[in-house]
């Protein structure tokens, strides 16, 4: 049945002139064999988690809030209705055993990549511990790696004090020799988030390391496309992490360490758009979102805003 077919003959034209294609629309459940713009997977696993955490559910709550937001930008008066996302589906991790888990995120990362059906590919965590196998995978595939890290702390500690979590994801890195610490770029370091002796080994292993304050004199965007033009000389591919708990309480209250200080959302928002203009870049992961914790889905929609901003370019 036409679904303008109730109205008076010579008006449905001007409705269907203002029909509206939202972002979940464009999704299309992966099979072998199809290609298409963005490739998605979510990677629900958040027992690496320091605090308590159910980042786990993330993935499907930012799926969700996909809905709430079209495909055309007003600013740039183009619609991006014609942009497909392949979703990948969520991994299905070990219910008990962390290494078990590890490998099957990085196997379904992998296996992702090979697929060779997307040129950019975005990541739904989980928390930031998912980014160590991601990165794994992205490196193995693609060659020596540079990083874009938005976040308010390091995420270098050691695997002695603790074990794996996520904590450790980018010391384990370094350390494995995965990323030089010297094309490991964190914006965004907050005051007060940091042990010394966590700043102390950054400075050690030549990360570049942008905080608040860094940003408050200079601006968010001059940092990143000089970053970003800077790795793009010394690297095959450049991989972005947005942890969540970057952006200030105000704005992302749905994290496990929100806090104040932070980075506004039309900050991150246009970070990330700067980012992603470097034809090198080809992941973006998000981490660090607990539904459970969140506001009106606050987070998750910025969220879904942050990879609009990385898939329209």
């Amino acid at each position: 049945m036409d679904p303008f077919s109730f109205l008076q003959p010579g008006k449905a034209a001007i409705f269907k002139d203002r029909f509206v294609t939202k972002v979940n629309e464009t999704v299309i459940p992966y099979e072998e064999g199809i290609t298409g713009d963005t490739g998605l997977i979510g990677l629900p696993f958040s027992k690496f988690s320091i605090s308590l955490s159910q980042a786990s559910e993330a993935p499907q709550a930012i799926r969700s809030c996909m809905s709430l937001y079209s495909t055309f930008s007003a600013e740039r008066n183009k619609d991006y209705r014609n942009h497909k996302i392949l979703d990948f589906g969520d991994v299905m991790t070990h219910p008990t055993s962390l290494p078990e888990s590890l490998k099957r995120l990085y196997i379904s990362v992998k296996e992702m990549i090979e697929t060779n059906s997307c040129s950019r590919y975005i990541l739904l965590g989980g928390d930031h511990g998912i980014s160590y196998p991601s990165i794994r995978a992205f490196s193995e595939n693609f060659g020596t790696i540079g990083i874009i890290q938005f976040d308010a702390h390091h995420d270098v500690r050691n695997l002695e004090d603790g074990g794996r979590t996520n904590g450790t994801p980018f010391r384990s890195l370094i350390e494995e020799g995965v990323v030089e610490g010297e094309n490991l770029v964190q914006i965004g370091i907050r005051d007060f988030s940091n042990a010394e002796a966590y700043s102390d080994y950054a400075q050690e292993k030549r990360l570049s390391i942008y905080t608040m304050g860094d940003i408050e004199r200079s601006g968010i965007i001059p940092i990143v496309e000089k970053e970003g033009d800077r790795l793009a000389e010394k690297v095959d591919v450049i991989y972005l992490s947005l942890d969540m708990d970057a952006v200030d309480q105000a704005f992302a209250p749905g994290c496990p360490a929100i806090g104040p200080g932070g980075l506004t959302s039309r900050e991150l928002l246009s970070a990330v758009s700067a980012a992603a203009k470097h034809e090198k870049v080809r992941a973006m992961d998000i981490v660090e979102i607990d539904p459970s914790k969140d506001f009106r889905d606050m987070t998750s929609r910025l969220a879904v805003h942050a990879m609009m901003r990385f898939m329209y370019q």
